[in-house]
């Protein structure tokens, strides 16, 4: 509420002379965004954007993800109406480093990073935050698109699902408002899906060591991160080493290699991009156009909320196929 109250109407700030050139200009470009995606969607324009406010650092948020010591897998935290989520955010860096500590207390592991946008998903009108700013144009196009999309489609109860389907659609529509080429498309499609390979690669290792924990049983804290780091330097580091020189991915690149690892650390790699590969071959397989793809899952969550399936909607949709 606090970060609501604060904003200020964008055609205030843009009359601002304390406000530099090159801030307005991101302002601006936000508000064309905003416009073509409610325009994109056929959707009366809402008030979200309609104010910047100021934060006093980079970041909104901080996001923190809790797994056991002796397993690899997101604490999950549970809200009246909201459902539960894979993690906490907090808006203030002191209430996430609390929460760390009486997590790990209780024996958790713990993993946080900055978080520079979020969605009250219409239930607030949100404001620009000046932490979008160090985005550049076509990420920062492709941000306020994602934001926006959680706005007219969110699944209850389904974080992962509703992030991979923001990040395609956001991107996906961002390509479309700068009319990126064909070759564009293909050389940064051919850069996400070597890194979904990485990523996969680092999932299943997850799952690996996993295995490894269940092996053990009354596992102290100790014990379990001598097996983590044991496991970390002997099997993680060079299978991930060895993957990046198969797909030809420079070790520079190559981000897992550079990362400390723990439990949480490793969860909050099963938390996203688990289902992009998904989103974009049924899209292939249906042969629609994005907007048709829209009417398509959103029709397809329908069926699913009338039916008594209780997978999740991510299994519903995708029943059809697997990869």
């Amino acid at each position: 509420m606090s970060l609501i109250s604060k904003g200020k109407w964008n055609e205030d700030v843009l009359k601002d002379k304390n406000v530099s050139e090159k801030n307005k200009a991101k302002i601006r470009k936000i508000i064309n965004y905003k416009k073509y995606f409610y325009k994109y969607w056929s959707k009366e324009e809402e008030k979200i954007y309609s104010k910047t406010t100021f934060l006093d650092g980079d970041a909104v948020t901080w996001l923190v993800i809790s797994s056991p010591h002796n397993e690899i897998r997101p604490h999950k935290e549970c809200f009246p109406f909201m459902g539960c989520f894979p993690y906490l955010g907090f808006f203030k860096l002191n209430s996430a480093k609390n929460y760390i500590s009486d997590m790990e207390e209780e024996g958790f592991s713990t993993y946080m990073r900055p978080v520079y946008a979020y969605s009250t998903l219409g239930y607030f009108t949100d404001n620009i935050l000046s932490s979008f700013f160090v985005y550049k144009e076509f990420e920062l196009a492709e941000l306020t698109f994602h934001e926006l999309f959680h706005t007219i489609f969110f699944a209850k109860d389904e974080v992962d699902f509703n992030e991979n389907l923001a990040n395609y659609f956001g991107r996906e529509m961002a390509n479309e408002y700068f009319n990126m080429s064909d070759d564009s498309i293909k050389k940064s499609q051919l850069k996400r899906e070597k890194h979904a390979i990485i990523n996969q690669k680092v999932s299943e290792l997850a799952l690996q060591l996993n295995k490894e924990y269940k092996l053990h049983h009354n596992l102290t804290r100790k014990s379990s991160r001598e097996i983590l780091d044991k496991f970390i330097i002997n099997v993680f580091y060079p299978s991930v080493k060895s993957k990046c020189e198969e797909i030809d991915l420079s070790l520079q690149n190559c981000l897992p290699l550079k990362k400390k690892w723990n439990n949480a650390s490793l969860a909050s790699y099963l938390t996203y991009e688990k289902n992009v590969r998904q989103i974009e071959f049924l899209r292939n397989e249906k042969k629609m156009t994005l907007k048709d793809y829209f009417g398509y899952i959103y029709k397809e969550y329908e069926k699913y909320l009338a039916s008594d399936t209780q997978t999740g909607f991510d299994k519903f949709l995708f029943q059809s196929f697997s990869l």
